[in-house]
């Protein structure tokens, strides 16, 4: 059995679903599943604690090269750590990275839950197209823009994200200038930023608000079989 730190939340509910008994390190952040076991919280994606990770021994360490910091990697790496680092921009790649890193590099059986969600992704019927721009915070507003996962997510489920073609991947937009761009909805996740029906929807009066869950919508694990469904019952319920 091999001792994993994982420093993504997303990656850490996949281990930890499949193969539990293999995460000795996780980050602030992972929520889910509740119980980690004996697993050391080794502090946040961007300032994990180095040095408590190469006193846990791991013989592998999974990262991701957008929500982890490369000096972090690099120190790891220095001190004879293997580090495996994923990129997800987009559905397929996060089914090949997760099989990368459970089957390729865990050597775990394929597990059920992801073929369940090539299935439910596979079966998806798009609403019909409707523009959209998704905050992912506020204080300053900041936006999905090109290349993200989310926004590939809301693509196949018919909405097409008015900033996509932004230069920047989360750029920072004016309250004044989202309220303008002629959007038929606004898409606010409940992470990183919270919004919820009463912080959020008031900054566009008049616009239809899909509130929706942020890890149905920005986590590529297990919360990705029921995904389809829990995203389109949001978005139709706003419209």
């Amino acid at each position: 059995m091999r001792r994993v730190v994982s420093l993504v939340p997303s990656l850490t509910e996949a281990v930890a679903v499949s193969a539990p008994g293999l995460l000795v390190g996780v980050t602030d952040w992972c929520t889910h599943p509740e119980d980690f076991g004996d697993a050391v919280r080794i502090g946040g994606t961007k300032n994990p604690d180095v040095r408590r990770i190469v006193e846990l021994r791991p013989d592998l360490v999974i990262a991701n090269e957008e929500e982890n910091r490369a000096p972090d990697l690099a120190a790891l790496r220095a001190a004879g750590v293997e580090v495996l680092v994923t990129e997800v921009r987009t559905l397929p790649q996060a089914l090949r990275e997760l099989d990368r890193v459970l089957v390729g590099a865990l050597g775990l059986t394929r597990p059920g839950w992801l073929a369940d969600a090539e299935r439910a992704w596979a079966r998806v019927e798009p609403l019909a197209e409707r523009t959209a721009f998704v905050p992912i915070w506020r204080r300053p507003w900041m936006v999905l823009g090109r290349d993200t996962f989310a926004g590939d997510l809301l693509a196949r489920l018919g909405v097409r994200n008015v900033y996509a073609g932004h230069p920047e991947r989360y750029p920072r937009v004016p309250v004044e200038e989202l309220a303008a761009a002629g959007c038929d909805l606004v898409v606010l996740p409940d992470e990183p930023y919270r919004f919820t029906a009463e912080d959020g929807p008031e900054a566009f009066p008049g616009l239809p608000a899909a509130l929706v869950d942020g890890r149905h919508l920005t986590w590529y694990g297990p919360s990705l079989a029921g995904a389809p469904e829990v995203l389109a019952t949001a978005l139709r319920a706003a419209l």
